[in-house]
C-alpha cells in the first residue's frame, strides 16, 4: 500500500514569503525601507537573488509597491476606502496625563489598517468579562483612537477611580453613563468630573490559537 505524502514546499515557501513581507512592512512603518541585500541578512539567505525573488513575489501579488530607480523602493499600497497600515502603540497602562508619552514609548506595537494617523491610536488588552454580552472578552485586544467628542452608544475606554474599563457610553441628566453588557453588573452612572474618557473603540482583536 502507498501512502500519499503532502509536498510542504509550496507551504514553506509560502511562511517564508509572509516573513519577508512582515519584516519589510516593519521596517517601511519604522519609517526606513530596507534594501535586498539587507532582507537577504534579516532572513539569512545565503544568496541575494533568494531575497530578490520573495520581493519581486511580493510586488507582483500586490502587496508591496516598488521605486525601481531607489535601493529603499518598498513601499506599503494603500488600503481600501482611504485606510492605511500604521503601526498602533500596545500599552500595559493608561493614564491621561501621559498618554501621549506612553503612545510614544509603548510596551510593543500591533500592524493595523487605519483612517486615523498612529498618534491618535493605542492598543489595550482587555481585563474581565464586563462586556462579554458585546463579544468582548477578557484577553482581547482593543484599539481605540483618542478623540473628544464620544457620540451616545459608542464604546469607550474609560478610567473611574482609578479603574480602567471598556463600557458603551450614553448621557443622561447631565451625567456620564457607562453600561457594561454582562448579567448582574449595573450601569455607572457619574458626574463627568469623576470619568476620563481616553477614547472609542475603534477595533477589537482575539486570538484564537491560545
Amino acid at each position: 500500500m502507498t501512502v500519499p505524502t503532502t509536498n510542504k514546499k509550496p507551504r514553506a515557501r509560502g511562511e517564508a514569503r509572509e516573513k519577508v513581507y512582515r519584516y519589510v512592512r516593519d521596517r517601511i512603518l519604522e519609517g526606513s525601507a530596507p534594501t535586498v541585500r539587507e532582507v537577504q541578512k534579516a532572513m539569512g539567505y545565503g544568496a541575494v537573488e533568494s531575497a530578490r525573488k520573495q520581493l519581486d513575489a511580493l510586488v507582483q501579488d500586490g502587496r508591496l509597491l516598488k521605486d525601481a530607480r531607489r535601493s529603499r523602493g518598498f513601499r506599503l499600497p494603500p488600503a481600501a476606502g482611504g485606510e492605511q497600515t500604521v503601526r498602533v502603540a500596545m500599552l500595559e497602562s493608561v493614564d491621561v496625563e501621559s498618554l501621549t508619552d506612553a503612545i510614544a514609548d509603548p510596551a510593543g506595537y500591533l500592524v493595523a489598517e487605519s483612517a486615523h494617523p498612529a498618534t491618535e491610536l493605542f492598543a489595550l488588552r482587555v481585563r474581565g468579562d464586563s462586556m462579554n454580552g458585546d463579544g468582548i472578552l477578557s484577553g482581547d485586544v482593543v484599539i481605540v483612537r483618542r478623540q473628544q467628542t464620544i457620540e451616545p452608544g459608542s464604546l469607550v475606554v474609560a478610567r473611574h477611580d482609578g479603574k480602567v474599563m471598556v463600557r458603551a457610553y450614553r448621557a443622561h441628566g447631565g451625567k456620564v453613563v457607562l453600561d457594561a453588557a454582562a448579567a448582574g453588573v449595573q450601569p455607572l452612572t457619574v458626574e463627568p468630573s469623576r470619568v476620563e474618557i481616553f477614547g472609542r473603540v475603534v477595533e477589537v482583536r482575539r486570538r484564537l490559537d491560545g
